[in-house]
């Protein structure tokens, strides 16, 4: 779930405004701690200043980790890799399952905590970042020893008496770099990934959602890890440049696409591997045989909740001519039911997390009005201290206008009126992006045909966002929206190597196809043709030959 304006690597890629508001100039020299309670190294450059996204008011300081704190950080890591690979996956998933008991002991109270930092309501700060997690769980030690187990593949014609065998080995330290919109889930559910597959990792939360790095630090302190298989390091866009720098073996970026570019050209000087979950603009298509009381209540859901700040945020609705009037009253109808507050108001949609991203949803709310656009809810800042926008609807959207083009990540509904399916699929795919779709039919045989169709790497049929919390499913985008997948076999196999191995018992004195060829060439013609005509029986009668030849 990536988003579109954090400020990580401005420091190292060019400073911007929102680094400014979170960081305070001068030194502050002290120490941090790792996953196991460590320091990892001397801050120097200065401190991030958290406020609260509700108030305003500061909530504290949390010093810079230094270049040379990532480089201490990645060192120890390096340490611990060799006896955390050589420990079993059923060992690491025992020391891993404790988090489960941590995080159902202390739950509550890191909820309210994540709501702090984050300003999301406490429902969903227990329901999408701190339940997922040992959901993941739960399904990697169900399935990750299968996942990681050696498996037996064909072996051809050509090479008898030979088995072939696939093994997956993990890669290093794996150097993974979280955002600010989902700041415990997104940064607990690849570090446990990278773990199970035998990494040891190093991680730099998002300077916007500090307090949340502290908790995710504090679990792997009270899980007892070994001593540098988790290193936390906080900081803000040197501490993220000189990771992707450091000594790691892979990177695993979550974040904007122009970020997403630096990161990789930062990686492919080395060169290492790079996994980048960036943005989405992700289209819901109404049918005009939808249930459109339904669709129109997930439309609200699916593009307010966490006040829009999700890349998999509903931000593009397409509705079929004949239901749009219908529809669009529908959705005003539910988008006016939502209460707005912060998380001890009781409120469905609280304000947004990083200041800087009203000004983006302010400039596409603007632009889109210029440009024939009309508001039919909200369309402004909410007149009390925060930051925070109100829940808004847009009609007559066209592509032309940036709320339709660019990941806009508030909480804004964008309706655009299409002749008919077809067309609703073609602009959903005609876009830059290509993460998550849903599409919206009683019949169900359609919406799969539909879905099929969808140039995304999820979509859902009369429902929203489900399909992110399924841990068997992979995720991930096509296009601007990234590439790779985690969740699912491949959220363990993105953090590993592929090896092939190939057996022979050794009996033999020699092969069929070594030196010295002598009179070999005319059963090697039998085997050639043989095989490409797909008449065995004579492949195999030159394979014969080639034997006895070879003896």
């Amino acid at each position: 779930m990536a988003l579109p304006a954090e400020p990580r690597f401005t420091l190292a890629f060019g400073r911007s405004r929102a680094m400014e508001q979170t960081r305070t100039n001068g030194h502050a020299n002290g120490s941090h701690v790792n996953g196991h309670g460590q320091s990892v190294g001397a801050y120097e450059g200065g401190i991030i200043e958290k406020r609260s996204p509700v108030t305003g008011e500061r909530l504290g300081e949390f010093p810079i980790t230094s270049r040379e704190g990532v480089i201490s950080a990645v060192a120890r890591a390096r340490a611990a890799f060799a006896s955390w690979r050589e420990t079993s996956v059923e060992a690491r998933l025992v020391i891993l399952d404790r988090i489960k008991e941590v995080v159902r002991t202390h739950g509550e109270e890191y909820a309210r905590r994540i709501s702090e930092d984050t300003g999301k309501p406490l429902v969903d700060s227990l329901l999408t970042e701190l339940m997922s997690v040992p959901l993941y769980i739960d399904y990697y030690r169900k399935h990750a020893p299968k996942i990681l187990a050696r498996k037996k593949v064909a072996t051809p014609i050509l090479f008898p008496g030979k088995t072939s065998y696939v093994e997956h080995f993990p890669v290093g330290v794996v150097g993974i770099i979280s955002p600010w919109n989902f700041p415990f889930q997104l940064s607990m559910v690849p570090v446990v990934s990278a773990l199970i597959a035998g990494n040891t990792v190093v991680l730099k939360p998002s300077e916007v959602t500090p307090i949340t790095g502290e908790i995710i630090a504090e679990i792997f302190r009270r899980i007892g890890i070994p001593s540098g298989v988790v290193e936390v390091v906080q900081g803000d866009g040197t501490t993220g440049a000189a990771l992707v720098e450091a000594e790691v073996d892979k990177i695993f970026f979550t974040g904007s696409v122009a970020t997403g570019r630096k990161v990789m050209q930062a990686a492919s000087k080395k060169p290492i591997p790079v996994e980048l979950e960036l943005g989405g603009k992700d289209a819901m298509i109404i049918c005009a045989d939808a249930n459109l009381e339904r669709a129109a209540k997930a439309a609200v859901w699916g593009g307010l909740v966490n006040c829009g700040q999700m890349c998999v945020s509903i931000e593009r609705i397409l509705v079929e001519a004949p239901v749009h009037d219908r529809f669009v009253e529908l959705l005003r109808r539910e988008v006016a039911k939502v209460k707005v507050g912060g998380p001890d108001e009781h409120a469905d949609m609280g304000p947004m997390t990083f200041p800087k991203q009203i000004e983006t949803v302010e400039r596409h709310v603007k632009d889109a009005i210029s440009k024939g656009a009309k508001v039919l809810f909200g369309g402004e800042r909410l007149p009390r201290p925060g930051q925070f926008y109100a829940p808004t609807v847009l009609t007559d959207v066209r592509p032309e206008m940036e709320i339709y083009s660019d990941e806009t990540f508030g909480p804004v509904l964008p309706v655009v009126k299409v002749r008919d399916v077809d067309e609703a699929v073609r602009m959903a795919n005609e876009h830059q992006y290509g993460l998550v779709g849903s599409v919206w039919t009683k019949n169900v045989e359609k919406g799969l045909a539909i879905a099929s169709r969808m140039e995304c790497g999820q979509v859902t049929v009369n429902d929203v966002i489900v399909s992110v919390g399924n841990p068997a499913l992979p995720f991930g985008g096509v296009k601007s929206s990234g590439f790779g997948r985690y969740h699912g076999p491949e959220g363990l196999l993105t953090f590993t190597h592929q090896k092939a191995i190939m057996v022979d018992r050794g009996w033999a004195k020699s092969e069929p196809f070594w030196f010295p060829y002598g009179r070999k060439y005319p059963a090697m013609r039998e085997v050639f043709h043989g095989l490409l005509s797909g008449n065995m029986a004579r492949a195999l009668v030159g394979m014969v030959k080639l034997k006895k030849l070879g003896d």
